[in-house]
Parts: structure tokens; sequence; C-alpha cells
């Protein structure tokens, strides 16, 4: 008995190591083929299930260290338990309903075996624990999916082919690129581990959110997110139909699986991520209806149908990322709706392959009226289109569409607390409530073409119902099945839908209700009468009314009336991508041409050989003999003279010699300043009132004589008065000394 944690690899190699076993055995036996492949998908799907049933607490993983260097890292917990069930039990009934399909297509063997690896690594991509692991499982499923689209051959297959593989390519190249910048940035790429490291403050922000978009580039491509959503409609119409339920409804969960690790583990609470996201969600969730309104093809418009979901899908993630850690209603709306959509298109898309097999039509016009007298494939039918339509209480999409709408309600309450822009998200919500509405419009147009309406060709109409074995006995088990399963899902919400969301709240890293959900509540009521409203009169007016016209023979006809140049495949990605092949080509052609082109084979060589010329001349030259010496003989002189001028300089300027100020000619300078001062007013005076007696005394000798005469006299005094303190100074010290002995 396998332990619980090698069941891991088990599940996801297992199909793997069946599908070249198969491919041998069709060589000599196509019943053991099949009844091998329908083996391996049976024991995968009972491995699943035993996981579900037995294991619904602690999470557990398998390690493979030093697989391509970073290792392989699977991991089984409450979402995973629930989505390789999910994935398992479409790969069963669609195994169940192919034998019939491809019973006249020699490529059958071809589809066996890349539908078991296919299997392998879509159940490794929801069992990784790592991005490293989600990304080489992503890319096998992305190139080994790919033989579903080409399964045909046709031109048609062929192009869609190639815009399936565009899209793959370049979306794993983008989403290899932003895991580069998040494991140079965190250290890691594990789920748990990136989302320890962004709490811890590692990782610049700006690179962080980089990363993310850049991540999530390749994971929206497959989930059909808008403007990446072009592969999803070109597709469909052209593969086989068992493949086109894979496609639709479990391929594109692949891609909202990295879509939800990439927000809830990256980024968590950023509300500008989430505004952007959900602008692209509600985009999608539109443009998909509107396509699916105008489509004419059965598939196409099935196709068309899954791109409008998947935007439902994306608006209730980005509300769980706007919202926070209060986000559990969206988060829990978001997941249930990934299961039902997985469900219904499965339910619907082989509905579309009973149409195909018998009539090799999908055109409505061509297929109008099959589905008469066919009770099981008409009650299999009604339960797909009830449920896609949300319409309760059968519809199993009203129950996970409501929480998307309560969630997105809650956000808009809460803007309005915190004082934000509610209306921008008031009219996603209208949009919300208006593509339910073009949902069941479109349901509608195929339910009534199919069953209601009868063929404009009677006799084509007559072959219609008499077909009794239009399908076999596996066909209508995996029809039953599937639709069956919707009906529960859609009556016993509380009981079966609750405990799967309660399960996943973990992977979504959200909180589980503790209040119970009241799926039929009057406001969710009132919501879906809002959208059957709404799509009753698109479906009486814009349908019947625009969508059909005339013929020639007074019947109606369905009408594409679509705009050819809204095609952004072919009006926008494949110009572009040819224009940039143009200018890729013409820039390696020029590089190609450079090594016989001209100045390559003329002029650089004859550049080349005179500038060796002149420079083997140079030597004899008169610049080398003449001019270079004397211009050196200058320089160095006029370099040995600069100091010469900066002493020269210095001199005359900061060391210059400074006169000193004259002494006086007589006396000192009191004297001379006074005597001047009297000789200045006798010279005034003898010119004026002592003109005839004038004053002859020269003051400044008078001044110095008497200035000398004073000093005389003074030292004379100081002289006398010296003595004569000595003197005293002698008499005291002998009346002391006297005193002394006479003591």
């Amino acid at each position: 008995m396998l332990s619980a944690s090698m069941l891991l690899p088990f599940l996801v190699f297992f199909p793997m190591i069946a599908a070249p076993l198969c491919r041998l055995l069709s060589k000599r036996s196509s019943v053991g083929q099949i009844v091998l492949w329908t083996v391996a998908a049976g024991l995968t799907f009972g491995a699943c299930v035993y996981l579900f049933v037995t294991y619904p607490g602690m999470p557990f993983d398998f390690s493979w260290e030093g697989f391509c260097s970073l290792g392989l890292h699977l991991e089984m917990d409450g979402f995973r338990s629930v989505y390789v069930c999910v994935a398992s039990f479409m790969w069963l009934m669609t195994t169940l309903f192919a034998p019939r399909y491809f019973h006249h297509d020699h490529h059958f063997p071809r589809y066996i075996f890349f539908n078991l690896l296919t299997l392998g690594a879509t159940l490794g991509v929801f069992l990784s624990s790592d991005l490293y692991t989600t990304l080489i499982f992503f890319e096998i499923m992305s190139f080994t999916s790919y033989t579903w689209v080409v399964q045909e051959e046709t031109p048609a297959a062929m192009r869609a082919g190639q815009t399936y593989l565009a899209v793959a390519v370049i979306g794993g190249l983008t989403t290899l690129m932003g895991l580069f910048l998040l494991y140079r940035e965190l250290g890691t790429l594990s789920f748990s581990g990136m989302q320890t490291a962004l709490r811890a403050g590692d990782g610049r922000e700006g690179i962080i959110t980089c990363a993310a978009w850049l991540t999530l580039f390749g994971f929206a491509a497959k989930a059909g997110l808008f403007p990446i959503h072009i592969w999803l409609p070109k597709a469909h119409p052209v593969a086989p139909a068992p493949a086109s339920a894979l496609l639709s409804g479990i391929l594109t969960k692949s891609g909202v699986f990295g879509m939800i690790v990439v927000s809830t583990r990256l980024m968590e609470g950023n509300r500008l991520f989430g505004n952007e996201l959900l602008v692209l969600g509600a985009i999608t969730m539109l443009l998909g209806a509107l396509l699916a309104l105008f489509s004419v093809d059965l598939k196409r418009t099935l196709a068309s149908s899954s791109v409008s979901q998947i935007g439902f899908i994306t608006v209730g993630l980005a509300t769980t990322v706007l919202l926070g850690e209060e986000g559990s209603l969206a988060a829990y709306g978001t997941l249930l709706h990934m299961v039902n959509h997985s469900l219904i298109k499965l339910c619907l898309f082989m509905c579309a392959g009973v149409v195909f097999m018998n009539l090799e039509e999908l055109d409505l016009n061509r297929i109008r009226g099959f589905g008469r007298k066919k009770p099981i494939f008409h009650v299999c039918f009604l339960i797909g289109a009830v449920a896609i339509g949300c319409i309760p209480p059968l519809g199993s999409g009203f129950n996970s569409k409501s929480l998307i709408h309560e969630g997105l309600l809650e956000w808009i309450e809460v803007a309005k607390e915190e004082g934000l822009a509610w209306v921008p998200y008031k009219i996603v919500e209208l949009l919300f409530l208006f593509s339910g509405g073009l949902t069941i419009a479109y349901m509608t147009k195929l339910y009534i073409c199919l069953f209601h309406e009868k063929n404009e060709d009677e006799e084509r109409q007559e072959a219609f119902d008499g077909m009794k074995h239009y399908m076999d006995l596996g066909g209508i088990i995996a029809l039953l099945c599937s639709s069956l399963l919707l009906l529960p899902l859609g009556l016993l919400g509380s009981r079966l839908m609750t405990p799967l969301a309660e399960r996943a709240m973990p992977f979504f890293s959200r909180e589980v209700l503790s209040h119970e959900i009241h799926y039929f509540s009057g406001e969710n009521l009132l919501g879906a009468l809002e959208s059957m409203a709404i799509g009753a009169i698109v479906y009486l007016f814009p349908v019947r009314r625009l969508l059909m016209q005339k013929t020639a023979d007074g019947r109606s006809a369905y009408v594409n009336r679509w705009p050819a140049w809204l095609d952004l495949e072919d009006r926008v990605y494949r110009p572009f991508g040819a224009f940039l092949t143009e200018v890729l080509y013409r820039i390696t052609s020029f590089v190609a041409t450079i090594p016989d082109s001209r100045p390559v084979r003329v002029w650089i060589p004859a550049l080349f050989t005179h500038v060796t010329a002149f420079l083997a001349h140079l030597p004899e030259s008169a610049a080398v003999l003449r001019w270079i010496p004397n211009t050196v003989t200058l320089i160095t002189r006029f370099l040995s003279q600069i100091p010469e001028y900066l002493v020269l300089f210095f001199r005359r300027t900061l060391f210059a010699a400074r006169t000193l100020a004259a002494p006086p000619p007589v006396g000192n300078r009191l004297t001379y300043a006074c005597g001047s001062a009297l000789n200045h007013i006798a010279r005034f005076l003898n010119r004026t009132v002592r003109r005839k007696k004038p004053i002859r005394t020269d003051f400044e000798y008078v001044f110095d004589a008497s200035h000398e005469e004073a000093a005389r006299e003074a030292g004379q005094i100081l002289h006398s008065v010296s003595f004569g303190l000595l003197l005293l100074a002698m008499g005291l010290v002998g009346v002391i000394l006297i005193l002394i002995m006479h003591r």
C-alpha cells in the first residue's frame, strides 16, 4: 500500500508512464489500448478520491531534491484535494465519451498518448508547492495539449494551433522572467516561503510588483484573460469535443491556479494590483459574453462563454485581494465558481460533441432542431444551460456567482466607509449583472435553436428526429454523470459547496467564515431575477431582431454581425508579429550582408592602407623632424621660466618693500606736533595782523629745548630724592642694628 506522500508522484507520473504503453498497445489492439487508457484514468480518479476522503486534515508533501537543480515539490491540501478530484473526474468522463467520437479518426492513438501526458502534467500543476515546479508541469501541459488543437490537421486547426502555441510560449517565457526576479529578491519560490519573505520585509516592493505581473502574464494567458484570450475562441471550434471540454474546463483553471498563487501570496492587500486585476476581469467578463452572443457556431459560443466565466472568476479573485483578510466570502465564490465552471463546461462541450459526431456540423443554422425527440441529450444540455445561466434553484452557478456578487457589494461598502471612489466599483457590479443577463441570453439562443426550432430543410429535420443511436453507452454514462452532478451542487449548496470552500480557504490564506451562508437569500434571488430580466430582454430584441434575418424563402437565419475589424488577433497581434518579424529580418539581413558589402571589401581596406602608409612615413616627415622638436623646445623653455615669473610676481605684490614713516625732525612727536601747530599759527598771523612786526620764533625748537630742560631738571630732582631716600634707609638700618645689639 502506497503511503500518502508516495501517492502524489503516483498521480503525476502514473498517467505519463501509461501513455507510451497505450501507444505501443495500439499497434496490436485498439480495444486493448482503449481499455488501458480507461483503466489509467479510472485508477488516477480513484487515487484522487481516496486522498480526498482519507486525508481531509493536515497537508502533506513529497520532495524530489536536486531535480533540475531546485527540486520537484508536491503538496496535498484542501484546495488541491478538491481540484485533483475535479480534474481526474473530467478526464475519466471524456475518456468514456471519446471512443465513439474518434471512431473514424486515424489519429486517435496519438490523442490518447498526449491525453495521458497532459493528465499527469495538469495534476502536477495543481499539486505543485512552489512556482518552479508549477512552471515545469505548466509548460509540459501546454506543449502536450497543443496536439489537441491540431488534432484534425485542417488549415483552421493548424492556424489555431499556431495561436495556441504562440500564446503558450510567450506566456511561459514571460512567467520565467518573473520567476527570475522573484528568486533574486526573495530567495525562494515556494508558496509559503514567498509569503514569509514578504512579511519579513525582504525584497523591494517595485521589483516584487513587476515580477508578480510578469509571472501572472503566463498564467492569465492560459486562463484566457483579456487581452490574451485570443486562443480560446479559435482553438475550441477546431479541437475535438472531449479536448475542448478539458481545455475549457480544467486547463484554463490551471492558469487560474497560478493567478491565485500570485495574488494571495505576493499581492495580498495591494489595492493598486487588485484594481487593475478587477478592470481586466470586468472587461473579460463582458467581452466574452458579447462574443458568445454574436457567435453562430456552437463550440465557438461555448468557448467565448468560457472567456466570460474566467472574467467572473477574476472579478472574484480581485475582490479577494482588495478585501484582504476580510475577503473570505469572495474567496468562497471564486473557488466554487471555478469548480462549477469546470463541471458545466464538461457537460456542455460533450453535448456539442454529440452534435458534431453525428452531423459534423456546428453552424447553428445547420444543426437547428437536432435535439428534438432526444430526451437524454435534452435533459443534459438543459441542466448545463441552467447551471451556467445561474438560474436558481437548479443552477449550481447561481450559488458561486452570488457569493462573488456579495463580495463585490461588501467591497463597495468598505470603499464608502474609507472615503474611496466607490462609483467605479458600482459600475463593475452593474456590468456583473449585465454580463450574467447576456449569459442567459446566449444560452437561451442555443437551447431554443437545438430543441425548439425546426431545421429549414424538412428532410434534414426528419433525419434528426429519426436518430436513435446517436450516442453509445460510454457517451450516455459520461453525459449523465457530468450533468446530474450539477443538480445537487445547485440544490444543496450549504451541504456540498460550503464544505468544499472551507477546505480551500488555507490555500487562499483566508479564514473560514464563522457564519452560515444563505445562498437563497432575498438579495441573491433579486440579483438573479435582474439578470434573468436582462437576459429575456436581450434575447427577445437584439437576438431575435438584430442577430437574425429573413432568408429569400421568408425563413429566419442566425447571422454573425460581430465586426471583423474587432478581431484582436487578425487586426493587432498578427500584424504586429509580422511587422516585428520583418524588422528583425531586415536587421539580420543587413548584418549578414556586412561581410560582403562594399565598405567592408573596399573602403575599410583602403582606409587601413592609407592609415598604415601615413604612420610608416611619419618618422621621416617634416612634422617629426622640425615642428615637433621646436614645439617641445618652446614648451620646455616656457615651463623653465615659470618659477622666475612667479618670484617676480610675488615680489611686486605680496612681498613688495614697505616705506616706514620718517621720525620727526626736532624733538619727539609731542613737541614736534605742538611746535608745528604754533608755527602754522604764527605764519597765519604774519600774513595778516603781524605783517609789520612778524614773529620770528621757531616754536619747534622752543618746545624741544623746553622739553630737554624739563627732562634735565626732573632727572636732578629724581637723583636728589633717590639719594635722600638712600640715606634714610641706611639710617633706619643702623638704628635697627643698635637696638638689636643693646637688647
